[in-house]
């Protein structure tokens, strides 16, 4: 099944933790499509330094909930600590759409509820697929030419 998956990281060293993140994926399953790297402002949460996001598309036989733990796997190697929401991170991986999967359960809503407020999402995104639809909300390049430029 194809998924998006969100990656952000701004503790550490970011881009090493991004591209280590990204050959974990690719030992676990068929990584299409990586975009560019954006430097964005966090979003939320305490004072903190900028982020390096970024987004992949995959494709995966696991059940969503095992891809979705296959993830926090990943972050967990990395050394992210859940300790403060919205606080700066060694990485984040966010399962932002699984096929055609809509899920509002406790352990993983789908689509993601924010993917559509943020830029940081939306733009590497569009980048790699012109024609992707976030479900439920519509066209990424209608929903990003709705938001502010600068978030």
């Amino acid at each position: 099944m194809k998924a998006v998956i969100a990656l952000g990281a701004n503790i550490g060293n970011p881009l090493e933790n991004l591209e280590i993140a990204l050959s974990l994926l690719r030992e676990s399953t068929k990584v299409i499509s990586v975009s560019s790297f954006y430097k964005t402002a966090p979003v939320g949460g305490p004072a903190q330094p900028d982020y390096l996001n970024a987004v992949c598309i995959i494709e995966s036989e696991l059940p969503a909930l095992d891809l979705l733990s296959l993830l926090q796997g990943i972050e967990k190697s990395l050394g992210r600590e859940r300790s403060e929401h919205w606080g700066p991170r060694t990485i984040d991986l966010d399962l932002i759409q699984f096929g055609g999967l809509l899920s509002k359960s406790t352990e993983l809503e789908l689509p993601h509820p924010r993917a559509h407020e943020r830029r940081f999402v939306l733009e590497p995104w569009l980048e790699i697929d012109s024609d992707a639809v976030l479900l439920s909300h519509g066209r990424v390049d209608q929903l990003l030419a709705q938001l502010p430029l600068n978030p």
